[in-house]
């Protein structure tokens, strides 16, 4: 199957959530809705009064139906769910690492740890059921160009959660559980991030016609995780047995390190080519400008971690020099990142002054990456002692949490509402 990736795809105001392409897909196609229990509604997508009109043994009754109502809730449930679970890991773990702690500073990070935990819990379980009960439509979201690229978040959600147990929820279920987790869910994340690094740029390449303005942040979903493995598995490297199974996790994360960094790196710049030749994208896409901030702060983030790792794993020549990497390429890296910060502010003030930047799932990009620049500051302050480096994670850090609550804010009212989990009419 061929799929076209269009200047603005359909569905895009609401990019992270719903999408009407995939709907319309399965209106076109009744037979598939058939063999999950006949025709669709209009209102819940799940033949409700067609099951209840059906004789003989296929025949279910009020409370079957309404249990097959509560599930059709997550027919629309994409992996882009996930980022509200990288985006309040990054709250509890940024803090843990945060230059300038405050009395009561970790017992609250490692609430927002716990939420972070049950909330990927929740979402895994969700998703279990939502590829049980509705394959075809989890298939669509496989299938389909832009939300395909969101199969990065729920490994990266893995990751986050993990390195939080280490960080935080070691001082509730102590050292050796904490590592326990931290190593299943690393390794969990690890493999699937591999994958998503793997599978997604290939089905670009082999299945998918791609516009030359289509390219949006979203691309750097897939191939970022083996960053964020390489910056959670230098945590882990202290716990490994001394000799080649230590050297071993140490050059396995330096080479993640490598693999997503140069795969970021290009991947930025087609999407600074897209911005400089086609403008700046609609306001439903505007969030994921703030995605490019993911690769670059968790890159300087994951070279302070390896080289503080590095002592214990590599020989002292290569563990110095892996010091003076760090903090040659954290600097460099981090300028670049302040630039683009600056930009995609810019960009998201002048879409909300016109009053076009609506709510969606998209504003969780506003936490995750910047909560990698936080992280990237801190670990350059502990290698140089430069309170710039301070002031600028602790800055980011108000800001970050201000994103994190408000964005919270609206997806719990969203979900209320029941408006995150439908398809929005098919645009005319």
């Amino acid at each position: 199957m061929t799929a076209t990736v269009t200047p603005h795809p359909a569905g895009s105001r609401r990019l992270f959530g719903e999408l009407d392409q995939d709907t319309a897909r399965l209106d076109q196609h009744p037979e598939r809705r058939n063999r999950q229990g006949g025709p669709l509604d209009n209102r819940t997508g799940t033949g409700r009064g067609n099951l209840l009109s059906t004789s003989g043994a296929n025949r279910l009754n009020a409370s079957q139906a309404e249990r097959l109502d509560q599930h059709a809730s997550l027919r629309h449930l994409g992996p882009n769910w996930f980022a509200a679970v990288m985006g309040t890991g990054i709250v509890a773990n940024a803090a843990a690492t945060l230059p300038l702690q405050f009395p009561g500073m970790r017992g609250a990070a490692t609430v927002v740890w716990a939420l972070a935990a049950l909330l990927l819990a929740g979402l895994s379980s969700a998703w279990a059921v939502h590829w049980v009960r509705f394959p075809d439509s989890a298939r669509d979201h496989w299938n389909h160009p832009v939300m395909s690229q969101f199969y990065g978040a729920p490994p990266m959600a893995l990751l986050a959660v993990g390195a939080g147990t280490l960080l935080l929820g070691r001082d509730a279920i102590g050292l050796s559980a904490a590592v326990t987790v931290d190593w299943v869910l690393w390794s969990a994340g690890t493999v699937l991030g591999l994958l998503t690094a793997f599978a997604i740029p290939y089905r670009m390449f082999t299945h998918h016609h791609v516009e030359p303005d289509a390219a949006f942040g979203g691309w750097l979903m897939p191939v970022v995780p083996p960053m964020v493995s390489a910056a959670t598995g230098a945590l882990l490297v202290p716990y490994v047995p001394a000799g080649q199974w230590r050297l071993t996790m140490i050059l396995l994360c330096l080479a993640m390190f490598g693999m997503s960094l140069i795969a970021a790196l290009v991947t930025i710049t087609m999407i600074w080519s897209r911005l400089v030749h086609h403008g700046t994208p609609e306001a439903g896409m505007v969030p994921t400008l703030w995605i490019v901030l993911g690769p670059l702060g968790q890159s300087v983030t994951a070279a302070g971690l390896l080289a503080n790792a590095a002592p214990s794993a590599l020989p002292d020549l290569y563990a110095r020099g892996l010091t003076v990497f760090s903090v040659v390429f954290g600097v460099v890296t981090w300028g670049f990142a302040m630039l683009w910060l600056a930009l995609a502010v810019t960009v998201t003030i002048k879409t909300t002054r016109a009053g076009k930047l609506e709510f969606n799932l998209s504003w969780w990009g506003f936490t995750f990456p910047v909560g990698t620049c936080i992280t990237g500051s801190s670990v350059l302050y502990a290698h140089t002692g430069a309170n710039l480096f301070a002031a600028a994670a602790v800055a980011l850090y108000i800001l970050v949490v201000a994103a994190w609550a408000v964005v919270a804010t609206r997806t719990v009212r969203g979900l209320l509402a029941g408006t995150l989990l439908r398809p929005t009419p098919a645009a005319a």
